[in-house]
């Protein structure tokens, strides 16, 4: 599966968001393909909690960008028949925690039709969670689900991290034959980036990581709202002597074994950062497969930084559960830089 975007004439990047480039992909996905449709909570009208649908009910008509119940479970089940008769839904659910409610429907449905039907059917479908912390949010609204997400065989799970990634990878994600569950960092919506909505930038497809930043001395193994965080904790590590190196995943399922093997071989260490909690969340298996695949040229253990294991705290607290500079530079520094060094 590629992100192919048909060629514009170019005119001018402008500092863009993340917001708008969801929105323009949607936008474009729905001029281009009378199957897509939207919906959800406060998708029409409102424009959607962060204005990610705004004007898509104005443009298309409420019949192809329609407002739901507070419903989850029924939202994602309308979604599964839909698909089944040749549609192509964009399902919200708003907030992360939202989403438990529609999990029977996810798991029982959503992520087995092509395997229970032998691939007679598809399932085209897009379930796009605002997710993570960052943003002041109470609880139910600043969850890291995607433990969940990645453990459901049956599901693609992608997370964009520049306003680049946001319109290529929902693009390419509507256009899957697959269900995808489309996490959206909510601390990265209002992020900035010269970008052409007319012109946007190929970027690679699902299932391909990319490396942020060159570095020597260690790999930090990251994505969606913590890439941000990575890439300064490089930038502080300079003044400490390691030249650290930055993947962003992209995508957590496919997973891109060869671009993560490739970068800890060549830097022998690695941490993997992210905010979902330690035990049991995204890095126990990341850090798993480093290992099995790197075990030879590994200095060090491979380390990880994560959201403290608790529920997600009031928002005065949540600077000391998210992930910051400082934790990484922390683990960076406990890579037993004194072995082969």
């Amino acid at each position: 599966m590629t992100t192919q975007v048909a060629a514009k004439p170019a005119k001018p990047a402008k500092p863009a968001t993340m917001a708008q480039a969801l929105q323009r992909a949607m936008r474009d996905a729905m001029a281009e393909d009378p199957t897509v449709h939207v919906m959800g909570e406060d998708v029409g009208t409102l424009g959607g909690v962060f204005r990610v649908t705004d004007g898509l009910a104005k443009e298309f008509g409420e019949d192809r960008c329609t407002d739901t119940p507070l419903a989850e479970a029924g939202i994602l089940g309308t979604a599964v028949g839909m698909a089944m008769y040749g549609l192509r839904p964009v399902v919200e659910m708003q907030f992360d925690a939202f989403a438990y409610p529609a999990f029977e429907q996810l798991i029982s449905h959503v992520s087995r039709m092509r395997n229970r039907t032998r691939g007679a059917m598809p399932m085209p479908m897009v379930i796009r969670v605002p997710y993570g912390g960052g943003i002041g949010g109470v609880e139910h609204h600043s969850d890291s689900s995607e433990a969940y997400y990645m453990a459901t065989p049956g599901l693609h799970v992608v997370t964009p991290a520049t306003v680049e990634d946001a319109y290529g990878l929902l693009r390419a994600a509507i256009a899957s034959d697959d269900p995808v569950v489309f996490l959206e960092p909510k601390r990265l919506y209002w992020s900035k980036s010269d970008w052409s909505p007319e012109a946007p930038t190929q970027v690679e497809p699902i299932g391909k990581a990319v490396v942020r930043r060159r570095g020597t001395s260690a790999t930090l193994i990251t994505y969606g709202p913590s890439v941000p965080v990575c890439l300064e904790a490089a930038e502080a590590a300079q003044a400490e002597g390691w030249d650290l190196e930055v993947i962003d995943l992209r995508s957590l399922v496919p997973f891109d074994d060869e671009t993560v093997s490739a970068s800890v071989r060549r830097t022998g260490r690695a941490v993997v950062v992210h905010e979902s909690t330690g035990f049991g969340g995204p890095g126990g298996e990341i850090a798993a497969r480093v290992t099995e695949r790197c075990f030879h040229h590994l200095e060090a253990p491979v380390l990880r930084v994560a959201g403290f294991d608790i529920p997600y705290p009031p928002p005065m607290l949540e600077r000391h559960h998210l992930p910051g500079v400082d934790r990484v530079l922390d683990a960076v520094a406990r890579l037993q830089w004194e072995v082969g060094s």
